[in-house]
């Protein structure tokens, strides 16, 4: 149980896949500018990647490695995710609506999402067993939502602020706002091994 802690709370903190790792930065600047979309889009990013693990992780090592084609692995993945995707999109069409509506055209780009696609390759790289896959699946979501909701508070707070310089406006000051934040997450480097030691 400590393993799948430390696994879950070093994904979540300092191997965030967006602000670690540099996965899934599209969504992440995209969809940020409200929280309610960042919590919708971080939402479905968990709920994509734990599915995408829990079937990616059998396909590589029941049909892919036992049969010595492990370069199709990348193709595979990519047409799981995309399943998975359209039947997300499915879902929120029907039942949650405005979700579906303020996300728009970035639920689609979850396919792409390099995030989603990284995680269930770092999982066989890592050489994680099944749990531990599902568990650095939801680390990595819950991550991913953390990134979310921390950059759409704070574009939420750049929106109102008069005081930033004209040449900075829109891009250019959320991405050095992004790169602070990335920053800032550095700190966490030592403590996920220090509360586990």
């Amino acid at each position: 149980m400590k393993e799948l802690l430390m696994i879950t709370m070093s994904v979540i903190l300092v191997d965030n896949f967006v602000l670690s790792k540099f996965l899934g930065i599209c969504p992440f600047l995209g969809v940020s500018k409200k929280l309610d979309s960042a919590v919708g889009m971080g939402g479905a990013v968990i709920f994509v990647m734990v599915l995408a693990t829990a079937v990616t992780w059998p396909i590589q090592i029941f049909v892919l490695e036992p049969n010595n084609i492990q370069y199709l692995q990348t193709v595979v993945f990519i047409l799981v995710i995309a399943s998975l995707v359209q039947l997300l999109e499915m879902i929120l069409k029907k039942y949650i609506p405005a979700l579906y509506q303020s996300l728009g055209v970035y639920l689609p780009l979850i396919t792409t999402n390099c995030a989603v696609l990284g995680v269930t390759v770092l999982n066989i790289d890592e050489n994680y067993n099944f749990i531990q896959s599902l568990f650095n699946a939801l680390g990595g979501g819950i991550g991913f939502l953390l990134a979310m909701v921390l950059f759409a508070g704070l574009r939420g707070k750049l929106e109102s602020n008069t005081k930033i310089p004209e040449s900075f406006k829109g891009i250019p000051i959320t991405l050095i706002t992004a790169s602070i934040l990335s920053l800032s997450f550095m700190g966490f480097a030592g403590m996920v091994d220090g509360i586990f030691s």
